[in-house]
This record gives C-alpha cells, sequence and structure tokens, in this order.
C-alpha cells in the first residue's frame, strides 16, 4: 500500500461526507480547462472540500514565507465550487494565470500550477509580497508530505 493510500481515509477532519462524482469532476475539468490529478480527484470523491485532519494540516517549507520559516498551512481543501472560484480569486489578487487554488483565503494561497505543464506542481502564493514558492512538482508528492502544524514549534 502507498503511502498516499494510507493518507487517503484519514484524510479528511470528519471523515467522508458529500462526495464529488465523476460528472461534477469532469465538468469541472472542462470549465477550468485542465486535467485535475488523479490523487486530488480520489480525495474528493470522498468529501467534496472541507477541513483536512490535524496530522496532515501543514506542508515544511525548505524556505521562509510569510506565514512561517518552516511551513505553509493546509487546513482546508476547496471543493468543486471552490475550486470553479480559481479565475475569480485569480484576479481579485493578481495571481498568475494557469492556477487552480486549493486553499487559502487571501492573501496566500497554495494552488495547482499548470503554467510550465499539464501535470501541475503546487506552489505556495503570497499575493501581497508577490512572491511564490514551489512545494512539491506533483500533487500526489504535496499530500505525501503533510505533516502535523503541531509538529513545529511556535513562533
Amino acid at each position: 500500500m502507498t503511502r498516499f493510500d494510507r493518507l487517503k481515509p484519514t484524510f479528511w477532519e470528519d471523515g467522508p461526507g458529500e462526495a464529488a462524482t465523476d460528472d461534477t469532476l469532469a465538468a469541472a475539468e472542462r470549465e477550468l480547462g485542465v486535467r485535475l490529478p488523479a490523487e486530488l480527484a480520489e480525495l474528493l470523491r470522498l468529501r467534496d472540500g472541507g477541513t483536512v485532519a490535524a496530522h496532515c494540516d501543514a506542508f515544511p517549507t525548505r524556505e521562509p514565507t510569510s506565514w512561517s520559516e518552516t511551513h505553509v498551512p493546509f487546513e482546508l481543501l476547496n471543493g468543486i465550487a471552490s475550486l470553479l472560484d480559481s479565475a475569480y480569486l485569480i484576479g481579485e489578487w493578481d495571481l498568475p494565470e494557469r492556477l487552480v487554488l486549493l486553499s487559502g483565503d487571501g492573501p496566500t494561497w497554495i494552488g495547482l500550477d499548470y503554467r510550465r505543464s499539464p501535470v501541475p506542481a503546487v506552489t505556495w502564493f503570497d499575493a501581497d509580497f508577490g512572491t511564490e514558492l514551489a512545494l512539491a512538482p506533483t500533487f500526489r508528492e504535496f499530500a505525501e508530505g503533510l505533516v502535523p502544524s503541531a509538529s513545529f514549534p511556535l513562533a
């Protein structure tokens, strides 16, 4: 069993809930003009967005960000309706084009970054500072790299 397969059943704080369907995922991909990562689709088929479990609510960084010297938060994964708001939010926050925003509420965001490839990297964006930081080359590597925010010292 892969690390992702072990993560998947415990990913959501409250367990499975109302799930995205294959039809809603396909419609979202058409509207967004991208292919969503298979692992993201698997998580959304369990629950169409919401709070993630405490054991996977942060991603460690090699460089400091405006959030922390050591990590970025990932407390919420957007569902389909929020993913579809990406274009509006990109315009509002002056973010680069070709993103699908996974999490955040401005000015900081974590997004699928399709600027260089049809297989998106996962990137941190800070609209206030105009900075970005590559977190993982794929969504799967991002998901498998999630850790508890409680594992980091308080700043």
